[in-house]
């Protein structure tokens, strides 16, 4: 991206990092609960030290870049469609810990281990308070919007856009479990998860969002939006599973090698299981959903993949969709602020080439 977008970008994170730490200092009295209850203020401390983990908030960025394409002065309601965003996002992540029992995320424990060690002898009880602490977050990200200061057609447009995001998320999370009992499943199902669990709440919610607060209307040019989020969703899907082999633990936050072990179909393990002689195949398979894959075994993965050309063919393909990305994108320019536009046409380009 160019220095001024990338200086746009700090800017918001800057911003938002803030009013994210006053949301939090505020939230619990809001919710008005019972003085004598400590698992309340508790569960809320491990949202807030979760959601402040946070990384470069590329969602906060796309959604006042995505106001930006109709107006370059100062719209109301973006605080509140940020917060509720970057809550939906927290939501996922707890659930998607437990899911997955992940011991950590951002570079600190999940919230599901983080209850465990709080409670070790009571098991149901760290799970249950994992699930409600998901829930409750979700929650908070409609409710926030509900009390946003805008004109309530807005501020129903904006709550009918998240719940929809939400809702869509959930089907991608369980076609994302139902995609790993499918044998080989297809490159299309793949995209359907992607576009699902990801690019809706996380590329195209945002721009919703942010168009409806500058006063567009998004649903006249809903087409043209969700095949830009899916298209950018598949790039970062394909990066996020190519980085899961061939990423580096310590810039992740996060072990290596989780899809192989937890036995999920991802890009990356489909392009090896397709790259694969018959011998390399059986040890591929032998170590997919093996939760006890040692690192050797996991390097012996990696190496099959980068003799078998795995990580060019997935970089090649990463570069196809983002190309087709950026072509939807540019498209908007007759219509829309050219510096916002270029802004969008960058974003594939940056998802390809991250590194966390």
């Amino acid at each position: 991206m160019t220095q001024q977008i990338l200086d746009r970008a700090a800017g918001y994170e800057r911003r938002f990092n803030a009013l994210f730490e006053q949301y939090f200092a505020t939230v619990i009295a809001g919710l008005n609960a019972p003085s004598f209850s400590r698992f309340t203020p508790e569960c809320i401390q491990l949202l807030r030290e979760l959601s402040l983990r946070g990384g470069k908030r590329m969602r906060v960025v796309l959604l006042h870049e995505a106001a930006r394409l109709v107006t370059a002065d100062p719209v109301a309601g973006l605080d509140a469609a940020a917060l509720s965003i970057e809550l939906l996002q927290t939501h996922g992540l707890v659930h998607d810990d437990l899911i997955d029992d992940s011991s950590t995320r951002r570079g600190g424990p999940s919230t599901y281990y983080a209850y465990r060690e709080r409670f070790p002898r009571h098991p149901q009880t760290a799970l249950g308070l994992t699930v409600l602490a998901g829930d409750l977050a979700l929650a908070l990200s409609l409710r926030v919007l509900l009390e946003a200061k805008v004109p309530v057609g807005v501020r129903q447009a904006m709550v009918a856009v998240q719940t929809r995001a939400a809702t869509d998320t959930f089907m991608g999370q369980i076609i994302d479990l139902e995609r790993d009992f499918t044998t080989a499943p297809e490159e299309g199902i793949l995209h359907c998860v992607a576009d699902y669990k990801s690019a809706r709440y996380s590329i195209l919610a945002p721009l919703q969002l942010g168009l409806l607060a500058a006063g567009e209307q998004p649903a006249l040019f809903d087409q043209e939006l969700r095949d830009y989020a899916r298209l950018v969703g598949i790039c970062g899907q394909m990066r996020d599973d190519y980085l899961d082999l061939y990423g580096d633990a310590a810039t992740l936050g996060k072990p290596i090698g989780t899809d192989l072990r937890d036995g999920r179909h991802s890009y990356t393990v489909q392009a090896l299981l397709a790259a694969a002689d018959p011998a390399e195949r059986r040890t591929v398979e032998a170590v997919l959903g093996d939760p006890s894959c040692t690192p050797d075994a996991l390097a012996t993965v990696r190496a099959i993949g980068e003799r078998r050309g795995v990580p060019d063919t997935m970089q090649a393909e990463m570069h196809r969709y983002a190309q087709q990305a950026v072509a939807v994108a540019a498209s908007w320019r007759p219509r829309w602020r050219d510096e916002a536009v270029t802004f969008f046409e960058q974003v594939p380009w940056w998802i390809v080439g991250r590194t966390s």
